[in-house]
């Protein structure tokens, strides 16, 4: 997929999060933390409920990868 979550990922660090304490706090399966972890797809209801979580805008949760590198 031509998605990454890197950026997600950076603002955990940058606010002393881990992944399970998003999991918990926004009450998001443990399924879907893994596709994110595998930079799968996951519903807009599920980057909506990050966004306003850390009142961010996508592209700070996401960035995109040129796959035909």
């Amino acid at each position: 997929m031509p998605f990454s979550y890197k950026p997600l990922w950076r603002l955990l660090l940058e606010h002393d999060l881990n992944k399970t304490q998003l999991r918990e706090e926004l009450g998001l399966a443990t399924a879907t933390m893994a596709k994110m972890g595998k930079n799968e797809y996951v519903s807009m209801e599920v980057i909506d409920k990050i966004c306003n979580h850390f009142n961010v805008q996508p592209n700070e949760i996401i960035e995109w990868v040129n796959s035909d590198e």
